[in-house]
């Protein structure tokens, strides 16, 4: 039995008791998604460990392992090449009547 049979039987069960119907399969998956997140945030911070960020920390700290080793790293521009490329500076704008 499907999620929709199962609504159908729940509706009709309620109808003849004269109950409202329960909610439509899936109307609250999203909730149940945030209050998840939520309890697991909670969980962190009780037990001491930070609460945001945790996951880009850890793909951070890989990355950069990575990168010490060799497999991963910039394609051997820096930053400052990167702005020293830039065209001529442009001047400033001034109206025509001015």
């Amino acid at each position: 039995m499907d999620a929709i049979q199962q609504h159908m039987i729940d509706s009709y069960r309620a109808a003849q008791r004269g109950e409202l119907p329960p909610p439509l399969p899936g109307r609250h998956d999203w909730g149940v998604v945030r209050e998840a997140r939520e309890r697991r945030r909670f969980e962190a911070v009780i037990a001491g460990r930070p609460a945001y960020g945790r996951r880009w920390a850890a793909l951070r700290s890989l990355l950069g392992k990575l990168g010490k080793l060799g497999k991963l790293g910039r394609s051997g521009k820096s930053r400052k090449s990167r702005k020293s490329r830039k065209s001529g500076k442009l001047g400033k704008c001034r109206p025509s009547g001015a």
